[in-house]
């Protein structure tokens, strides 16, 4: 597999990420699809970093997941006790978080 392959698989899964963002309301789809999103990100730092033998992009990689996961847990800590709250995770009802 060459490089554009990688590449070609990170857009596909960047755009899936983005049309669940854009289309679906449900914050964990939401939250889910950014997930897919920076994977994408991920493997592009990987191809670019084995296509220059440089390990920066693998260091970016290890950057990225230390975010992704610090947004679950907390995106999901905040999920659920809106859930507590107001019964719902629809983005469209969470216009205001200071009720």
């Amino acid at each position: 597999m060459g490089l554009t392959h990688y590449l070609a698989l990170a857009a596909a899964l960047f755009l899936v990420g983005m049309a669940g963002v854009l289309i679906r309301r449900n914050s964990l789809i939401v939250f889910m699809s950014i997930e897919i999103m920076l994977s994408a990100t991920n493997i592009v730092f990987a191809a670019y970093s084995r296509l220059h033998g440089d390990l920066a992009g693998h260091v970016f990689v290890l950057m990225v997941f230390a975010v992704a996961a610090a947004e679950a847990a907390i995106g999901l800590a905040i999920l659920v006790e809106i859930h507590r709250l107001r019964r719902s995770v629809n983005v469209d009802d969470l216009n205001t978080l200071m009720e």
